[in-house]
């Protein structure tokens, strides 16, 4: 912890630097992905501070639109699209992902019942050939393509896609190699960018 620490003691020395980020934000990127440490999306897009909007919770899911029972991930995409204006909405999954691997694998999940009752109710079952395979690469893939359909279903999203003032893409990212694919429409695959 202590390196962390020392570190935000220098950041916290170069006010001058973010001075300009008090006047608001205005990311044109919504960058949904896993809570995971491995990934880091300023560090994976290069991004600087006020150019991402960023949603994370375990296992990149968006859940279920239902504005009967309203959710921090359903207020964070809203609050992007209609208040922020993104023009991109990104959906991140990730090589060796814990929780698409415990779905696929149909892990015990008893000692954790928050993240049991998350993954129950948040994510569909996504095909997996190889469950046994430790990167779940073809599982994270098809889970991504969920999340982007459930991201349809969101009024704000489903208006303006309809207008065609906002693009929804799905990206897979290797922890183990550094490699971004994205998932292309026309050949039903994740490519590299």
């Amino acid at each position: 912890m202590q390196p962390l620490i020392d570190h935000a003691r220098k950041f916290g020395q170069r006010a001058e630097e973010f001075a300009g980020l008090a006047a608001g934000q205005s990311p044109e990127v919504l960058f949904i992905t896993c809570s995971d440490s491995r990934v880091v999306p300023a560090l994976i897009t290069g991004a600087r501070p006020g150019q991402l909007f960023e949603l994370r919770t375990a296992g990149n899911i968006v859940p279920l639109h239902a504005s009967a029972t309203p959710t921090g991930e359903a207020a964070t995409i809203e609050y992007a699209v209609e208040v922020l204006g993104v023009k991109d909405i990104v959906v991140c999954g990730h090589s060796h992902c814990g929780a698409v691997g415990a779905v696929v694998r149909g892990d015990d999940l008893e000692a954790v019942p928050a993240v049991r009752d998350w993954l129950a109710h948040a994510a569909d079952h996504p095909k997996c050939s190889d469950p046994s395979d430790p990167t779940v690469a073809e599982a994270v893939q098809n889970h991504v393509l969920t999340q982007l359909r459930r991201l349809r279903s969101y009024p704000c999203v489903e208006k303006r896609l309809a207008e065609d003032r906002i693009r929804l893409r799905g990206w897979y990212y290797e922890v183990h190699t550094g490699t971004v694919r994205e998932h292309r429409a026309e050949t039903d695959s994740f490519e590299a960018l």
